[in-house]
């Protein structure tokens, strides 16, 4: 699909990995609009890049809704979503003071597996009702999973199993909506240069990008973003989860 002209929505545009695809997809001529729970920063990246930032509770049906329909007003109904926005949580199943906190295991499931569904159900089902374009699309989804979701480290329970979730979408719903012209597809990113990295020390940081086979340092958002207009771009691309990971695989710890 080429984007010139397409309307698109990237959620956790205000930040990492939606903030450069935001760009990315601007920059090749799409009118994106970047939905973030923080709508000072997706209005700041929207500004930078004449797009559209909206405030986006994306776990929340009524504020994805909300916020779908003032996309759609401004743009036109979406041909693309890339889901970016999500959470991390860090604890073991079984700690120090007991069992994990069910409440804050729910909530990472919450935002980033039921969010990236929401998402997906509202976008896909304005693009059904559009004309096909050239080659029969109709429209494509990009999910953000995580090599987590293979090689869940200790202490990464919530996040892996919503990560994992993802992972387990991404085919069914490439399935129901192909007659329509649909991709779905996932990135599963490995260790990038997100703001939760880039909280952590220097030295952390490199010796994180160091475990790294090649290339061996942490990924850049930038090039999640490529990954993303080339799933876009190339229509053989459909039910798939490609690993952006340097060939780095998560050890136990």
């Amino acid at each position: 699909m080429k984007v010139q002209g397409i309307a698109a929505i990237v959620t956790g545009g205000g930040s990492g990995l939606g903030a450069a695809t935001g760009r990315a997809l601007a920059a090749a001529g799409a009118k994106v609009a970047l939905l973030d729970l923080n709508e000072e920063a997706a209005r700041a990246v929207a500004q930078e890049t004449g797009g559209l930032g909206l405030a986006c509770d994306v776990a929340d049906a009524r504020s994805a809704e909300a916020a779908i329909a003032r996309a759609a007003a401004a743009h036109g109904p979406a041909r693309i979503l890339v889901n970016c926005a999500g959470i991390v949580s860090g604890a073991r199943i079984v700690g120090r003071s007991g069992p994990a906190d069910l409440d804050a295991f729910a909530k990472v499931i919450q935002v980033n597996l039921i969010g990236s569904f929401n998402l997906m159900r509202l976008v896909a089902a304005g693009a059904l009702g559009l004309d096909p374009l050239e080659g029969g699309e109709r429209g494509v989804v990009v999910s953000t999973a995580s090599v987590a979701a293979y090689e869940g480290q200790i202490g990464q329970a919530a996040y892996a199993s919503s990560k994992a979730g993802i992972v387990g979408l991404t085919l069914p719903a490439a399935r129901e909506f192909a007659p329509a012209g649909i991709r779905v597809c996932a990135i599963a990113p490995g260790l990038f240069e997100t703001p939760m990295m880039q909280g952590l020390p220097r030295e952390v940081q490199d010796s994180l990008g160091a475990a790294v086979p090649f290339p061996p340092r942490l990924g850049r958002p930038e090039e999640y973003a490529r990954l993303v207009l080339a799933i876009i771009d190339n229509p053989m691309l459909n039910g798939e989860v490609i690993r952006l990971d340097g060939a780095l695989r998560m050890q136990a710890r």
